[in-house]
């Protein structure tokens, strides 16, 4: 199965992590009278426990677990007409088919770079004085880093151990020397138990992969932006002295589920995780409707499922203390005038229609959910990156997220420099074919892949990806120094910082970037097709290219809130 949005041209392969919110996929024709499947349910609003469970029981169906928090149940009932008579009982919203739908990106292109960080050993401050911190040797490859002016803020504030980011994605790799001294065990946390049919042959005996690994690669790209540790090896993050802790939602082999999302974003906000971010976006529907007359009856419910139940958690996460940061899509669209919809539903295969996608009861789900903070994408030449969402209705603010046709013109264009570099497991490396089976990294990978280790023999791996998803984290990081600098003690592990606050110093100290001249930009001449082009609307203050300008951790640090004079 591909991918859901497969950006056209040879040269990069760029999309977002995808979560499957289970959709509907066709009982078999020959299916068993008796046959059952494993759905997700949700109540309806206001239905107690007792009497969602009574409703589905009528329906057929059996629970077996579910999450109170969020009114969401695990259910076994018939493949035949379960979806129906759900979504026809006043006390649920309705059922989805608990199915595989989406697939996570494998890694994308990747060259030379802008140089201009300095090299310097990690220090720490002691006391009450906030940490700070120096840079690591590859850390002259991160023009995003630089960008976001995170070499400056951590000479003031390089992040508080206090301050923890939920990295809800394909797991975290904490073996990487550059990872396992931020990695908070005692949150960590996964979700997704692997499925022997779509993930092979379970590692260990409960299918339930251990904490602290990634056999996908993409969770740990993104921790490593957001806090790999300023310790004298590799990189270092946005964030380098807080703690990251695995949200584990997919499946090893990319896939994802709706219930397993759900859940990890209940337990960040049950157990106090200060920013959680969302690299990922629902499938199997680009869009999910309310009620969208190109698709079936059944279909409509479950999208209306999916949405509730994101909706839901994402709500309870941001009520209990959750900074909410997405990834804004890789679509190269404007997200308030969405096109025509042709790759859904995207499983199984070959059953995508065109969907028109009425904006005002379609949501792309995380990014468009309530309390969500969406990042678009920007190359090293701060341009919008080709493949980069965008838009005045979504787009909050922009980060570094990689643009492979950057610098046109130049002896930098279409090389990997132009991408983000961060941590990544060796496991993967090593499946893709540019680690050896020693650890070696294969020659004609010099350029793209690196090995660093300490002195201790613990090596960490690295290379570069490019997308919103890579934007989201850099972003994700000034959240949390933004914690770590203007958070008090408060119940939420003692230290913490409302999101509504976090979010106004993430907006407010944000570098504000006027749209380019002429406004609706081309991106033919770098080999994209017209349906790529681009038109920036707003001012220099919030426009769609930009949304409040790019992220800054240096101003947020350095920042003083109008509350913290009162």
């Amino acid at each position: 199965m591909g991918y859901r949005r497969k950006l056209t041209g040879a040269a990069v392969l760029t999309a977002t992590l995808t979560l499957t919110a289970a959709g509907l996929v066709p009982a078999p024709a020959n299916a068993e009278a008796g046959a059952t499947t494993e759905y997700t349910v949700v109540a309806a609003d206001n239905v107690s426990t007792a009497d969602a469970t009574a409703a589905i029981v009528k329906a057929g169906g059996k629970v077996t677990g579910g999450t109170s928090d969020v009114g969401m149940f695990t259910v076994l009932a018939p493949q035949n007409g379960f979806v129906e008579k759900a979504a026809n009982a006043a006390a649920l919203v309705g059922a989805t088919r608990k199915t595989v739908i989406g697939h996570a990106p494998k890694k994308e292109q990747a060259g030379d770079v802008e140089r201009e960080a300095q090299q310097a050993a990690a220090k720490r401050g002691g006391g009450n004085k906030p940490a700070t911190a120096g840079m690591d040797p590859l850390d002259d490859k991160l023009w995003g880093l630089t960008t976001v002016r995170s070499d400056k803020a951590r000479k003031v504030n390089a992040g508080d151990k206090r301050v923890t980011v939920g990295i809800l994605d394909t797991g975290v790799d904490a073996s990487n020397p550059d990872i396992a001294p931020n990695f908070n065990w005692a949150l960590s946390k996964n979700f997704a138990k692997d499925m022997p049919d779509i993930d092979g042959p379970c590692e260990v005996a409960s299918c339930l992969d251990p904490v602290g690994t990634d056999d996908g690669g993409h969770g740990t790209h993104v921790a490593g932006t957001i806090g790999a540790a300023a310790n004298g090896i590799g990189v270092s993050g946005v964030a380098p002295n807080v703690s990251l802790v695995e949200l584990k939602g997919g499946q090893d082999s990319g896939y994802f589920f709706l219930e397993p999302v759900v859940n990890a974003l209940v337990h960040a906000a049950n157990n106090g995780i200060d920013v959680v971010n969302m690299s990922f976006y629902v499938d199997p529907w680009a869009y999910n409707c309310v009620a969208n007359p190109a698709d079936s009856p059944a279909a409509q419910a479950e999208q209306r499922t999916i949405i509730k139940a994101m909706f839901r958690a994402l709500t309870y996460a941001h009520t209990k203390g959750v900074t909410l940061i997405s990834a804004l899509g890789n679509n190269h669209e404007d997200k308030g005038k969405p096109r025509t919809d042709i790759s859904s539903p995207d499983y199984p295969a070959d059953t995508a229609y065109d969907r028109p996608i009425q904006n005002s009861s379609c949501w792309d789900l995380p990014t468009e959910g309530p309390f969500v903070i969406s990042v678009s994408s920007l190359g090293p030449s701060l341009n919008k990156a080709d493949y980069s969402d965008y838009g005045v209705e979504r787009t909050a603010v922009s980060a570094p997220g990689g643009y492979f046709r950057d610098g046109l013109g130049t002896d930098t264009y279409r090389t990997v420099g132009n991408e983000i570099l961060s941590t990544y497991p060796k496991k993967v490396l090593q499946e893709e074919g540019s680690v050896d089976a020693d650890g070696n990294v294969l020659p004609e990978f010099a350029d793209s892949v690196f090995k660093q280790c300490n002195a201790a023999g613990q090596c960490g791996y690295y290379t570069y990806l490019q997308g919103t998803s890579m934007a989201s984290p850099h972003a994700a990081g000034v959240a949390a120094l933004i914690v770590s600098a203007h958070g008090s003690k408060q119940g939420r592990n003692g230290f913490g910082l409302e999101p509504w606050k976090v979010e106004y110093l993430l907006l407010s100290t944000a570098s504000e970037h006027a749209c380019p001249e002429p406004r609706t930009v081309s991106y033919v001449n770098v080999g994209r097709s017209a349906e790529f082009d681009a038109t920036c609307e707003g001012s220099k203050q919030f426009n769609g290219f930009y949304g409040h300008g790019i992220v800054d951790a240096y101003a947020a640090v350095t920042a003083h809130a109008w509350w913290e004079h009162h």
